[in-house]
């Protein structure tokens, strides 16, 4: 999965509950359909994808950049059939060093936190990778996992909300143009049943403000 650089609103069509069609595809009215699922997205949190050591510490100079490191290809597994949903992430950290002399291993802090309603944070754990550096080598990678267990109660929206935002509308309908997110209370209803798993490194204010404004 791509780095997410911000956190997007949510929007109606992806927020819409599954119906009778396959996602994505035209339904007998000439709308689309589209599956909401119980299970969280999964993303990158704006400038916590990399992470750059100095040495010495607390140098922001780049002749001083010891080692560079990404948090990439995030992908997710989910389980949403039971009364918990749970969700394994699971992510490649691939790193340089500026030297290569001498076998190094490099330990780096990464969290995993679930975000409810693009704003309350449920829960953050926070773990460790190792990169080994073999002598001669400038280069590694290794692997993380993050995961989360979600209430599919929660993660549901309630029956008439639901009902709201699928219930088929033809043209000339009153409220055939009105999106029904603009409902504040649909809205918050949508918001309330929406999770997300975000990962990225646990930095530093300072390396956060390097990350932010180099």
């Amino acid at each position: 999965m791509a780095r997410m650089m911000t956190l997007l609103p949510l929007t109606a069509a992806a927020l819409l509950a599954s119906g009778c069609s396959r996602n994505g595809e035209i339904d007998a009215t000439g709308g689309v359909s589209v599956t909401r699922s119980a299970c969280p997205a999964i993303a990158v949190p704006a400038h916590t994808g990399d992470i750059t050591l100095f040495d010495p510490p607390g140098s922001t100079d780049s002749r001083a950049i010891d080692v560079v490191a990404n948090l990439t290809n995030l992908r997710s597994t989910c389980d949403d059939s039971g009364n918990m949903v749970n969700v394994q992430a699971n992510f490649v950290v691939q790193a340089r060093r500026a030297n290569g002399q001498g076998a190094r291993e490099v330990i780096l802090p990464y969290f995993a936190s679930v975000i409810r309603g693009g704003r309350i944070v449920v829960s953050k754990s926070v773990s460790r990778v190792a990169l080994r550096f073999a002598d001669g080598e400038t280069r590694a990678s290794t692997t993380g996992t993050a995961s989360a267990s979600i209430s599919r109660a929660a993660a549901t929206l309630p029956a008439d909300v639901r009902e709201r935002i699928t219930r088929k509308r033809k043209a000339g309908d009153e409220d055939a143009a009105v999106d029904p997110l603009a409902n504040p209370a649909v809205r918050e209803a949508v918001q309330r049943a929406s999770f997300e798993l975000l990962v990225g490194f646990q930095l530093t204010d300072a390396q956060l403000q390097y990350n932010a404004t180099r």
